[in-house]
């Protein structure tokens, strides 16, 4: 039986975070060659992404970042 504190934890299937559990998932009901590399990347991208300590979320908020650059504009030009 869990406990209610155990409500915040992402679910996990064995070691595996649910989220990379998802192309696998994928794979069961597209059996192809492309969809088992496609299955084994993406499980990989994710496990990277576990171990450096990003979520998904996380690591889209830090690419949306990274690519909007240092710089940050307060108000658009047109209106200077």
């Amino acid at each position: 039986m869990a406990h209610w504190r155990d409500t915040a934890r992402s679910v996990r299937f064995w070691i595996v975070d649910f989220r990379a559990c998802f192309p696998l998932l994928i794979l069961l009901f597209h059996v192809r060659w492309w969809t088992f590399i496609f299955a084994i990347v993406a499980t990989l991208f994710f496990a990277m992404l576990e171990r450096y300590g990003f979520s998904v979320s996380v690591f889209l908020r830090w690419l949306r970042a990274f690519v909007a650059g240092p710089r940050k504009i307060a108000q658009p030009w047109w209106k200077k």
